[in-house]
């Protein structure tokens, strides 16, 4: 087991296989994406968490899971309803048989239309090298459901799952293991850096209100010793969780105030400094500006 102290260690290289973390936490990070898939090991066998963006990819992800020698899949969780945290549930039902799907409710009713609609948007065209895979894949959702927490029992470990609200999507959930001071955070922390900077995926579903508290919920859930397994990207520490929310408070109150002096919202992103490139808060700001309520949100002058 790697020396808890070095996160260094804890950072698989993408394509790699499983990475143990912790105590039987095994961490696969695939390059497509740049996501994580998490084994977690109890006596009664594994719990796996999220199952990558297609059946055909999945398949290989259920290779590394077996490469593992550490049991049978018995349950597996959804961090949310992307496709590329979801495509590969039916290939784990085929290799495993009828094992439960975790999520929380809305994340379950939101996989199939979340699942067609990125399917046109993202791979639509037939040249796509992923076209034929992603189109090949059922969308199969979670059929074991929650509303704010849920424990699982793996015989000598508890696994506990907890909705910290809305963030990047409405129905976000956190994975913690307490005995291993493990919390897998899902999208709602992102390691992968584009251009150079990690910036979490802020897109047309996200809760940019919202996040900021959200995350407040992780880092309670926390330690200075924690490893937090983001949706995308290399394993982080706490300091890393709370500079990444300390950016999406910016965000969240740059929206409040523009939009509390009247500054329309096809002005907003050059009326401001923001943390982060403007490509990547467009949606953000949108969502933002709509999620609002009236109140905060003071009519132009002209």
């Amino acid at each position: 087991m790697p020396d808890p102290s070095d996160l260094s260690q804890r950072a698989p290289a993408p394509d790699s296989g499983f990475h143990e973390v912790a105590d039987r936490i095994w961490v696969a990070r695939y390059a497509w994406w740049d996501v994580n898939v998490t084994a977690i090991g109890g006596s009664d066998g594994l719990l796996v968490v999220d199952t990558h963006s297609s059946a055909a990819a999945a398949r290989r992800v259920v290779d590394d899971v077996r490469g593992l020698g550490a049991g049978e899949v018995v349950a597996l969780v959804n961090t949310h309803e992307h496709f590329d945290h979801v495509f590969g549930n039916g290939t784990f039902r085929a290799a495993y048989g009828d094992v439960p799907i975790h999520a929380h409710e809305v994340a379950a009713a939101n996989t199939v239309p979340s699942g067609l609609r990125d399917r046109e948007q993202l791979y639509g065209d037939p040249a796509d090298p992923h076209h034929d895979e992603v189109f090949a894949t059922e969308i199969v959702p979670a059929d074991h459901t929650f509303s704010s927490a849920l424990a699982l029992d793996l015989g000598d470990r508890f696994v506990e799952l907890v909705h910290p609200g809305r963030g990047h999507t409405e129905g976000d959930l956190i994975v913690r293991v307490p005995d291993a001071d493990v919390l897998l955070a899902g999208d709602l922390v992102e390691e992968t850096a584009t251009d150079g900077v990690a910036v979490p995926g802020l897109g047309d579903d996200c809760f940019p209100m919202d996040w900021p508290l959200s995350l407040d919920v992780v880092l309670a859930l926390t330690t200075d010793s924690s490893v937090v397994v983001p949706g995308h990207g290399a394993p982080v520490g706490r300091d890393f969780v709370e500079e990444q929310r300390g950016l999406l408070g910016v965000v969240a109150e740059t929206i409040r105030d523009l939009a509390s002096r009247g500054v329309q919202l096809d002005q907003a992103l050059d009326a401001a400094e923001w943390p982060w490139p403007q490509e990547h808060l467009r949606k953000a700001v949108e969502r933002g500006y709509a999620q609002l309520p009236r109140s905060q949100k003071r009519l132009p002058l002209v």
